[in-house]
C-alpha cells in the first residue's frame, strides 16, 4: 500500500478527514508519518491515536530554511513517503524538498487561487481578506507545490457564498466543510496515478 506523508501546523481537521477517509476505504493508501512545524499542533495528537507516528519539526531549531527542511525531507524518506500532503501546514518548502517530490506533493488553500493567495494568506488571514475586499465568493482550492506560495497546478476548487453577516470565523468554518471535502478526494486520485499534470493544465482520470 502506498504511504502518505502529512505536513501540519496546528489542529489538524484536513488531516482527521484524510484518516476518516482512509477508515472508510475511499483513499487506498495510509499514512506513514505525520510532521509538524509547530509543537503544540492538536495534529500531532490526532495522529498519535490512530498509532501514526508523529514528530515536531521545529523551524527555530535549525540554523536556516535548507537544514530545517532538509530535516523534513530526511524524516519524510526514513518512513517511505512516497506522496506529500500538506494539511494546514505555514511553512515554505525548499526547492529541494519540491524537487524530490514534483507532482506529488498537493497543498490544500482557503481561498479560489489566484484570488487571496500567496506569501501572508494563510489561516484566518484570508477570510479576513476576503471580508475586507468584499467578496461575493470565496472556496478552497487543492493544488500542486512548486517552488512558490501558492503557484501550483490546480486540482479542485469549490466555491462558498460570502454572507452579509460573516465574520473571518464563520467563513473559515463553512470553507473548512469544502476543504474537508476536496482534500481527501484530491489525495484518492493522486495515490492512484490518476492526476497528469500539463504545463498548468491537471487532467483527472475519474
Amino acid at each position: 500500500m502506498k504511504g502518505i506523508g502529512v505536513l501540519i501546523s496546528g489542529g489538524g481537521t484536513n488531516l482527521q478527514a484524510i484518516m476518516d477517509a482512509i477508515d472508510q476505504g475511499r483513499i487506498p493508501a495510509r499514512i506513514n508519518v505525520v510532521i509538524s512545524d509547530r509543537p503544540d499542533a492538536y495534529g500531532l495528537v490526532r495522529a498519535e491515536k490512530r498509532g501514526i507516528p508523529a514528530f515536531c519539526i521545529n523551524r527555530k531549531q535549525y540554523a536556516d530554511s535548507y537544514a530545517f527542511n532538509r530535516a523534513i525531507l530526511e524524516k519524510l524518506k526514513e518512513y517511505k513517503a512516497e506522496y506529500v500532503v500538506l494539511a494546514g501546514y505555514l511553512s515554505i518548502l525548499s526547492p529541494e524538498l519540491v524537487e524530490c517530490y514534483r507532482n506529488r506533493i498537493i497543498n490544500i488553500h482557503p481561498s479560489l487561487i489566484p484570488a487571496f493567495c500567496g506569501m501572508g494568506f494563510y489561516g484566518h488571514k484570508v477570510h479576513q481578506a476576503v471580508l475586507d475586499y468584499g467578496a461575493r465568493l470565496t472556496g478552497a482550492t487543492v493544488h500542486f507545490v512548486d517552488e512558490g506560495a501558492d503557484t501550483g497546478p490546480i486540482i479542485f476548487q469549490k466555491s462558498v457564498e460570502v454572507m452579509p453577516d460573516d465574520t473571518a470565523e464563520t467563513l473559515s468554518q463553512r470553507v473548512l466543510k469544502v476543504e474537508h471535502e476536496i482534500l481527501p478526494r484530491a489525495v484518492a486520485l493522486l495515490v492512484q496515478d490518476k492526476i497528469k499534470v500539463s504545463g498548468r493544465k491537471v487532467i483527472i482520470e475519474e
